[in-house]
């Protein structure tokens, strides 16, 4: 409970985010320098992804189906996080003011995104379990309609989510300023500033945060768990090699973001320190979505002789080796 008496509760009309503005000018110029290249790199391989999902024929499959709408959902994502962040470093000291409507959309906006994809990774899991473990019944059980349906499903858990959690802390009172520390409005930077009691919403902010990440995250290592038995104990060298790669590249992807994930959210608010999840934030912010495409494109075959195919020379023996290899 605050000590402030309750007339002076009451919602700035603003929130300044303080991001890395107490630095010195020298090093916020050096991290703006750094990050810049990573933002664009990371925008350029995402919507490579999602490019080659689209107009390539050979690429008309759930698996990739799903890849598509996990580089599209980073590349919204960093849209929402990125630029501002970017901006901040060239603010001077003070920190960024933004509108309560705005900080309350670029909360919503990362909650529904971030829970999104956490959503998406266990559909992924899904789609390797089918077709893996399996096959005979996989054309009948992952159809398109079924892939649009999932990704529908993800896309309004996630939106569903952040409307409770946005909705549920803009309602209390603030009693200690708009000052954020954080390179966004993070859900506890923001909830760390409200007045009376915040036990509620930090306890449902604990348990959306465990029910998003235990539940999937469980589902995606049961299902990869039969799927790595399953390669393991049949087909030949090559199928094993290739469904291996497969699922290695998937448990990657989702070990990086449910482990970014949990180092930030799945503990209790209370306990944790802003100055440290600002120096996460550059990392979850600026490399994990920037490794996501790399991951895909170096290990898959398929991506890369895609991409061959859409930037290649356009001759039968040029056409002919994408096709070999």
């Amino acid at each position: 409970m605050s000590h402030w008496p309750e007339s002076n509760w009451s919602a700035p009309w603003e929130f300044v985010i303080l991001g890395f503005s107490g630095w010195p000018p020298e090093l916020r110029a050096l991290l703006f320098a750094l990050l810049l290249p990573l933002y664009l790199a990371t925008l350029t391989g995402n919507l490579l992804i999602v490019g080659l999902a689209v107009v390539d024929a050979a690429l008309h499959t759930p698996m990739y189906f799903f890849l598509g709408a996990l580089s599209a959902v980073e590349v919204a994502y960093t849209l929402v996080l990125t630029p501002p962040m970017l901006a901040g470093f060239l603010l001077p000291p003070g920190g960024q003011a933004v509108g309560l409507s705005t900080c309350a959309a670029q909360m919503g906006l990362f909650v529904a995104l971030g829970g999104s994809e956490c959503l998406l990774l266990a559909a992924m899991a899904l789609d390797r379990y089918l077709a893996i473990c399996h096959p005979l019944y996989y054309p009948q059980l992952m159809t398109m309609g079924l892939c649009w349906c999932l990704l529908a499903c993800c896309g309004l858990g996630g939106s569903l989510l952040a409307l409770g959690l946005t909705t549920a802390i803009f309602q209390l009172p603030f009693c200690h300023g708009g000052l954020v520390n954080h390179v966004f409005c993070d859900l506890p930077a923001v909830l760390v500033l409200a007045c009376g009691d915040r036990d509620l919403q930090e306890r449902a902010l604990l348990a959306a945060c465990l029910l998003l990440l235990v539940l999937p995250l469980a589902l995606i290592l049961l299902s990869y768990t039969r799927v790595l038995a399953v390669i393991l104990g049949v087909g030949g060298a090559t199928g094993r090699r290739k469904a291996f790669s497969t699922v290695a590249s998937h448990l990657t992807v989702a070990v990086l973001h449910y482990g970014c994930a949990t180092a930030m959210y799945a503990r209790p608010p209370r306990s944790r320190s802003l100055e440290e999840d600002k120096l996460v934030s550059l990392i979850y912010i600026n490399l994990t979505p920037l490794l996501y495409p790399a991951i895909y494109t170096l290990r898959n075959r398929d991506v890369q002789g895609a991409l061959w195919r859409a930037v290649g020379p356009r001759t039968p023996g040029a056409a002919h080796q994408a096709n070999v290899t």
